[in-house]
């Protein structure tokens, strides 16, 4: 299949409605299809063929859309590149993947930079020659082609690519369809960048089903995006748990609604919200709020809905469409509810491995299941539970520690905004426990808080020591960086 196909027909079924809104445009299904024809035309003019990679180094634009539709049309595989990195960064990024052609804007220094690629900068010549172009010049690639490297990590190591294919994105947009309820008249608010993972694929799907992507990027004012979001009714939005906390420290509206009435979803992943924060935002937000557990790699794994019972609150839900969970331990044998190990899932839209990275494709990718590499359990009830990431364990005088767990322990103390646990090498203990505390104000105490702790967990697993800080350093989805905390910590000799 080719899900470039879906613009040809939503142009025919759907032609004046809206594919994409912008704070300065609108663009129907017939325009955005026409703009994908002829930056497909223009692309190929250029040498861009069927396999080849090309990068996309574009800004939260629409023409960032219909460059990865364009892309999807010839059967070439995008390559995410954010246009925020340096030019280290993305040095760093096409050295390892040799693209074909990069797609840069007009002033990024990169554009500038001699490589084996043909760089094209989005200007005003680009956009004389694409209005030249014939949209009907380039048919669509037949079979299964490739149409994403779907980047974890980029910017520092290896880069961690795995190739995925139209088949393969097809079945994620089928978790966004019958888990999340998108379709043709869904209107989803993307407010985080299109270089991230989910909003490039929420964004996709919405006008692959002949619905609206709402774009509006970032850097903006919380009530500025609200208000964009309900002029344009806006029904679906997706936000990183930073952000929701953001919308949480909004006041209350005038008219006593709700800040976001007109959606039927509102959802998040990385990050768990506390409990309370789960609550405040059903209550004052959206009804309809649902965490989304998954990664780049693997698409969609597990959804905790609003309506689940409020004891799995802590959970990440249960399979979404097409999942399937385990647990495994050590042997890669499935391990019985409550034993945490290693998560591993699948479903038609997991990657089967990693561009040009073998090492990391044993690792991540055996048996027909994908490791995300988080360890977790499960209840009797089905439902998902994380306890950290596999490299995050803290294993202390020979014991096991997860992280997670202390970390919900303290967020259940009132004066904890947030708290991230990691190991703090010790020469008596091989690894010790240190907490970085994000306290609400006038209230860092941490005698209280170890109190706290040792009222709800063993000796063993109490933090020895417990760090206040402003902010916890975090990746754009709002992951916290546990390295970079980590690397302000000295070894004890105790």
């Amino acid at each position: 299949m080719n899900l470039a196909e879906a613009l040809d027909q939503n142009a025919l079924r759907r032609p004046g409605l809206p594919a994409v809104i912008t704070p300065d445009e609108t663009i129907t299904h017939a325009g955005f299809r026409d703009m994908v024809c002829r930056r497909a035309a223009h692309l190929s003019a250029l040498g861009v063929a069927r396999d080849d990679i090309v990068g996309v180094n574009l800004k939260d634009t629409p023409e960032h859309l219909a460059a990865l539709f364009a892309l999807a049309r010839i059967g070439a595989a995008a390559l995410p590149m954010d246009w925020r990195w340096t030019v280290e960064e993305k040095s760093r990024l096409t050295e390892f993947f040799k693209p074909r052609l990069v797609m840069s804007e007009p002033d990024d220094a990169f554009a500038a930079i001699e490589g084996n690629w043909i760089s094209v900068r989005n200007d005003d010549a680009w956009a004389e020659n694409v209005a030249k172009a014939d949209p009907s010049a380039t048919e669509l690639a037949e079979g299964d082609p490739p149409l994403l490297l779907a980047l974890s990590s980029g910017t520092t190591g290896i880069p961690k690519g795995p190739l995925i294919t139209h088949n393969q994105f097809f079945s994620r947009f089928m978790i966004y369809f019958v888990t999340l309820g998108f379709s043709e008249h869904t209107r989803y608010l993307c407010a985080t960048p299109l270089y991230f993972g989910g909003s490039r694929g929420y964004s996709m799907c919405s006008v692959y089903a002949g619905g609206t992507a709402l774009l509006f990027p970032p850097p903006y004012e919380m009530p500025d995006l609200l208000a964009f979001g309900e002029i344009h009714g806006a029904t679906k939005m997706f936000l990183v748990p930073t952000l929701l906390r953001r919308v949480l420290d909004l006041p209350p509206r005038d008219d006593g609604k709700l800040l976001m009435p007109g959606l039927d979803m509102l959802f998040s992943t990385g990050a768990i919200l506390h409990a309370e924060e789960r609550d405040a935002l059903m209550r004052n937000v959206s009804p309809f709020y649902l965490n989304f557990y998954g990664s780049t790699d693997g698409g969609g794994a597990t959804a905790l809905f609003w309506h689940d019972p409020p004891e799995a609150a802590a959970s990440v839900g249960r399979p979404v469409f097409g999942a399937e969970i385990d647990i495994a331990g050590e042997d890669d044998k499935s391990l019985p509810p409550g034993e945490v190990g290693r998560i591993r899932y699948k479903h038609p839209g997991t990657a089967t491995g990693y561009y040009n990275d073998e090492e990391g494709s044993r690792e991540a990718f055996r048996g027909g299941w994908y490791y995300p590499g988080d360890l977790g359990w499960r209840d009797e009830d089905g439902f998902l539970y994380l306890a950290g990431r596999a490299k995050d364990m803290i294993i202390r005088g020979g014991v096991n520690i997860y992280p997670a767990e202390i970390e919900h322990v303290l967020s259940l103390h009132d004066a904890v905004i947030e708290s991230a646990v990691v190991a703090w090498p010790s020469k008596s203990f091989g690894e010790e426990i240190a907490a970085f505390v994000v306290a609400r104000p006038d209230t860092a105490d941490a005698d209280a808080l170890l109190k706290w702790c040792g009222g709800n967990l063993a000796r063993y697993k109490l933090p020895r020591e417990i760090f206040f800080v402003e902010d916890l350093p975090k990746s754009g989805v709002g992951k916290v960086l546990k390295a970079e905390l980590t690397d302000r910590l000295t070894p004890r000799d105790d």
